[in-house]
């Protein structure tokens, strides 16, 4: 029962005076939002608005890129600015977290999308590797920014892609490149064994790039030196 309530979390179980008022303006793609961020909660990371998510958001307006009509699911979605504006642009959004953070996530979904679309974005408990079978595997999109920082997470994370995407899923992952939370070590040696991997873009100074994802067939998987 419990996961059931995790899934069909609701604005109901929060007020707004649950919520301390550190709230930050941004617009990207023509909307203009406002993300709030809890700091009344031990949330740590997760209440952080993080340079690679910016990045990723830019990176989607530089692009024009549309989520029209197409099943999105964020992972680590945190603040929860990557999410929202992937179905301010027209997806059909889960953002998920760790279940303290979906707070979080739901009050600034309230604010920042209108009422008549906000079916378009709910959101979920998902942890890396765990409750997977939750979760279908018909995704056009996969979405993450700045959730790769500790190693010991890499092979849920990559079990946690493997199970959503499909042949046709494309995934970004926006990522701030630190060496010593191997985050070169995942994107350079660890994904691409599984998934065809690009970078689209990179801030100026090279500190933080999108990579485009994609699965690889059965066939090169199986015979990746081919």
């Amino acid at each position: 029962m419990q996961a059931q309530q995790e899934n069909n979390y609701s604005s109901s179980s929060y007020t707004k005076e649950e919520i301390s008022k550190l709230e930050s303006r941004y617009q990207f793609c023509g909307h203009p939002l406002r993300i709030t961020r809890d700091f009344s909660s031990n949330l740590g990371i997760s209440a952080i608005i993080w340079e690679a998510g910016l990045v990723l958001c830019r990176y989607f307006e530089q692009e024009k890129i549309s989520f029209s009509g197409k099943k999105v699911i964020e992972l680590g979605s945190g603040t929860g600015i990557v999410g929202i504006l992937a179905a301010l642009l027209g997806g059909d959004v889960t953002l998920t977290d760790q279940l303290m953070v979906l707070n979080q996530i739901q009050f600034n979904i309230t604010n920042n999308i209108p009422v008549s679309i906000q079916q378009r974005a709910k959101v979920s408990t998902l942890l890396w590797g765990d409750n997977l079978d939750q979760f279908p595997i018909n995704y056009d999109f996969i979405l993450g920014s700045d959730i790769v920082y500790n190693s010991r997470d890499f092979p849920a994370l990559i079990k946690t892609l493997q199970h959503l995407s499909n042949q046709n899923t494309v995934i970004y992952l926006c990522s701030k490149m630190r060496e010593s939370m191997g985050a070169i070590e995942f994107h350079e040696k660890l994904l691409p064994q599984h998934f065809n991997t690009e970078i689209v873009h990179r801030t100026a100074d090279k500190e933080i790039n999108v990579f485009k994802v994609t699965k690889k067939g059965l066939d090169a998987i199986e015979n990746p030196l081919m």
